[in-house]
């Protein structure tokens, strides 16, 4: 039995009774300076919003002092747990590996270089009823150059597109999701194509959404990994490959089906055509 769980505390105004436990986790690369302000932020609105909750960071072999940050933040924040990846397993592998660490009913995620503010998670949980089981976050302008703009509306319209997606900000990693759901679906890119991924299969699993806005900042510490001419190059392939496993392969296996069936159909007998036709070129005993 694990004895590192969080406790249930008294006396706390539930802001919603539909959430009252929830995990929060960020994936962490090279965020030394950034993560201390997202723990602390979502500490302090779980702290006066559910009755129970913990913390969860996903180390992805950062070779900053992230882990040691973290590690001195333990003392201050008794919530807090942190998954170490010895190596960089993509933002994909650190959100898998966050999503299989959280133990609460809800799970609330965000990236960890602070472009969001995990305080909005109140925003999340505040739209939650029994009818909802993802709170969706989309970007109120986004706090990026024009160019990194650009390439983000184009990469928005093409998965929308691609997918037939309904979400209005298939790229905003901010969001608050029913853990029951998340055991649905399994997920497998290890890129941040999986943010496609997700919202297709959670989709497709009939999950019932609402949308939130969120503020969006510029990141104040370090580079991002995606606006990268090698990283864009690379997320182009693995979005056409996703592409073809969910939606071009399985439409193409599915017309070939219908059409053996159709060729293969027995025709029932009409008055013109007997219920046995017998074989010209047969010879009779």
């Amino acid at each position: 039995m694990r004895t590192d769980l969080p406790v249930g505390r008294c006396g706390v105004t539930v802001r919603n009774p539909q959430v009252r436990a929830v995990s929060a986790f960020f994936p962490c690369y090279n965020d030394e300076l950034a993560i201390p302000t997202m723990v602390r932020g979502v500490r302090r609105a779980l702290l006066a919003s559910v009755e129970r909750f913990e913390i969860i960071v996903v180390d992805d072999g950062s070779s900053d002092g992230s882990v040691e940050a973290l590690r001195g933040l333990q003392g201050e924040v008794p919530e807090l747990r942190i998954v170490e990846h010895g190596t960089n397993r993509g933002y994909g592998g650190a959100l898998i590996s966050g999503f299989q660490a959280a133990v609460e009913e809800w799970v609330f995620y965000t990236d960890g270089d602070a472009q969001y503010d995990a305080t909005e998670v109140t925003a999340l949980i505040d739209v939650i009823g029994p009818d909802i089981d993802i709170a969706q976050g989309f970007k109120i302008g986004r706090g990026d150059s024009w160019y990194r703009k650009v390439i983000g509306r184009a990469y928005h319209h093409t998965v929308r597109a691609l997918f037939g997606l309904h979400v209005r900000d298939t790229d905003c990693d901010f969001r608050l999701i029913r853990r029951q759901l998340l055991e649905r679906v399994e997920l497998v890119s290890t890129s941040g194509v999986i943010c496609v991924e997700m919202m297709w299969k959670l989709q497709h699993a009939g999950a019932r959404f609402a949308q939130v806005g969120v503020s969006h900042h510029q990141r104040p510490h370090g580079r991002s990994q995606f606006f990268r001419l090698p990283a864009i190059t690379r997320s182009a392939r693995q979005l056409l490959t996703l592409w073809w496993t969910l939606i071009l392969h399985p439409t193409l296996t599915n017309h070939r089906r219908r059409s053996t069936t159709t060729t293969n159909r027995i025709h029932p007998p009409t008055r013109d055509r007997p219920a046995y036709e017998p074989n010209p070129t047969a010879t009779a005993d």
